[in-house]
C-alpha cells in the first residue's frame, strides 16, 4: 500500500484534512524524479484574481499560443485556454511551458484548473497536472475549498529528507499555479492596464511546494507591432521558496529571490482579466523567453 501522510488543517472548517498520497509505478531502483520549480506555469498564472468583474458581461474564451526560446533560438511551444463565465472559470495549459523544468529539460506537460467566481474572486476547486520530464511521467490531482488544500494525490515517491518539510499552515490561504496566472483588475473604464495590479504577493501551492511570488510594477509597454495591439502590463517577479522544495537544488538556488525576472500581461477582451503575454527568465545558459504568437478572445455561446 502506498505511503500516505495526513495533516489536519488547523484553522480550516471542521473535518477538513490534507491528504498527500504518493504512488510509485517505477522500479524500486529507478532514479528519483527531478522536480523543479513550476515557475513558468507559476508565473504565467501568477496573480490572485481579486476584483474580477463578470456581471453583465458576456462570457469569454481566450485561446493563446506561445513560442518558447532560449537565447533567441526557438525550442518549444505552448498553448493556453481560459474560459471566464458569470460564476465559474477554467484554465488549461499544454506544451513546453507548463513549468520552468519542462522548458529547461525540453519536457512536455499539461495542467488544468476549474473553479467558481465568488465576490469577484477566482476560487479554485480542482487542479490537475501531467508532466513528462527526462522520460519520467508525473500525475497530480489536488482539490481546494475556499483557499484551503483538502487533498493531493501524486504518483511517484514520497517527499525525501532533502526537501524542506511542509506544515499544516502551508496549505491554508493559497491558490494553485494556474489560477495565479490570471490578474483581475479593478474596472478603470479604459484599456490601459492598472499598474497597481502588479503590486501583490501571491501564495501558491503546486501540490508539493509552497512558495510566494512577489510582483511589483515595472512598466506599461506598447505592443502595436504585434497581436493583440494595445498595451501590456509588465511586472517584476521574485520567487521566494517556503517549503516542499529541495534546498540543495541548483535551479532553486539560482532562481530564488532573483530580481531580474519579468512577466507581461495582456487583457482578455470583454473582461477585466489579464492573461500572460510574455515571460523572461535569466538562466545559466542565457535568457529563456515565452512569447505569445497569438492571443485571441471570442464570446462563449
Amino acid at each position: 500500500m502506498p505511503p500516505k501522510d495526513t495533516f489536519h488543517t488547523a484553522g480550516a472548517p471542521a473535518a477538513v484534512y490534507l491528504s498527500i498520497r504518493s504512488c510509485s509505478h517505477s522500479a524500486p531502483d529507478a532514479p528519483r524524479r527531478r522536480n523543479g520549480w513550476k515557475l513558468a506555469g507559476v508565473i504565467l498564472l501568477a496573480a490572485s484574481a481579486d476584483g474580477l468583474t463578470t456581471s453583465g458581461a458576456q462570457a469569454q474564451k481566450l485561446e493563446a499560443r506561445y513560442a518558447i526560446s532560449m537565447t533567441g533560438i526557438r525550442v518549444g511551444q505552448s498553448a493556453w485556454t481560459v474560459r471566464i463565465e458569470a460564476d465559474r472559470y477554467s484554465a488549461s495549459a499544454t506544451g513546453g511551458s507548463v513549468d520552468l523544468m519542462n522548458v529547461l529539460v525540453r519536457g512536455e506537460g499539461s495542467a488544468r484548473v476549474s473553479g467558481s467566481i465568488k465576490d469577484g474572486r477566482l476560487v479554485p476547486a480542482e487542479f490537475s497536472s501531467k508532466l513528462v520530464e527526462e522520460g519520467e511521467k508525473s500525475d497530480l490531482k489536488m482539490t481546494f475549498e475556499e483557499g484551503v488544500v483538502t487533498a493531493v494525490e501524486a504518483d511517484g515517491p514520497p517527499p525525501g529528507p532533502d526537501r524542506v518539510p511542509l506544515k499544516q499552515a502551508h496549505v491554508i490561504g493559497v491558490t494553485d499555479p494556474l489560477t495565479a496566472l490570471l490578474i483581475a483588475e479593478e474596472d478603470n473604464g479604459g484599456t490601459v492596464p492598472n499598474k497597481e495590479s502588479c503590486n501583490r504577493t501571491l501564495p501558491i501551492f503546486d501540490g508539493r511546494r509552497r512558495y510566494d511570488l512577489l510582483l511589483s510594477f515595472k512598466r506599461i509597454e506598447d505592443i502595436r507591432d504585434k497581436q493583440p495591439a494595445g498595451r501590456v502590463l509588465v511586472c517584476n517577479v521574485i520567487l521566494h521558496p517556503i517549503a516542499g522544495h529541495r534546498a540543495s537544488s541548483m535551479i532553486t538556488k539560482y532562481v530564488a529571490d532573483r530580481r531580474d525576472i519579468e512577466v507581461s500581461f495582456a487583457q482578455i477582451a470583454g473582461t477585466n482579466v489579464l492573461a500572460p503575454f510574455r515571460l523572461r527568465v535569466p538562466t545559466l545558459i542565457g535568457t529563456m523567453a515565452v512569447q505569445a504568437t497569438s492571443f485571441e478572445t471570442s464570446p462563449l455561446p
